[in-house]
């Protein structure tokens, strides 16, 4: 059995067992399933599965992209073509750090509120919810532990994060395995 079908088992495991095993915090019902970025389409058909699984199980699995509220988030404040431009103008860094002020500003469209809207209808007791396409923000968007720190409290949904990167150590996350990111520690959640 390989690592991430391990690490799926393991998973699986969590979320069906009554109480569900996934955090320690009643306010941060997250949970990570770290993988490495060149099994992402091992991951998505592994997740389909286990999807199917779970809702077989009682769970109602939602599968929210990232990618999608990304994109969301740049159309509904100065659309698509405006970070063109000011790439062409500016430079890559620039219009990177233009999306990143998106994803973060309270004046624009912040990633944990679009996060939050999402798991907003969905049932706590019933509903799991697996944040998928994380690899969209890459190289430096936005960072997956400071989501995790502004959903504290802002939901009660189970959710899961599938996260592309190494392990470093038992906590250290790095994400994509880019080698220009900090190995992140701090998470609070479990990691499988």
């Amino acid at each position: 059995m390989s690592s991430l079908s391990a690490d799926i088992r393991r998973l699986e495991e969590d979320l069906t067992a009554t109480p569900m095993r996934i955090s320690a915090y009643h306010d941060l019902p997250f949970a990570i399933l770290r993988y490495d970025a060149e099994e992402e389409w091992d991951l998505r058909r592994e997740a389909r599965r286990l999807a199917v699984r779970l809702n077989n199980a009682g769970k109602q699995v939602h599968t929210i992209s990232l990618a999608d509220l990304l994109w969301e988030a740049i159309e509904d404040c100065e659309g698509l073509d405006a970070v063109v431009e000011l790439e062409k103008h500016r430079g890559f860094e620039v219009a990177q750090q233009q999306v990143t002020s998106y994803l973060s500003d309270p004046d624009w469209r912040p990633l944990p509120d679009l996060l939050a809207e999402r798991l907003e209808s969905l049932d706590p007791e019933w509903d799991v919810a697996f944040l998928v396409r994380a690899s969209a923000m890459a190289p430096a968007l936005y960072h997956m532990s400071r989501l995790l720190d502004e959903m504290q409290g802002r939901t009660q949904v189970t959710t899961i994060l599938f996260y592309p990167g190494t392990l470093e150590g038992t906590t250290g996350l790095r994400f994509m395995g880019l080698k220009s990111r900090e190995a992140m520690g701090n998470y609070r959640v479990k990691i499988y």
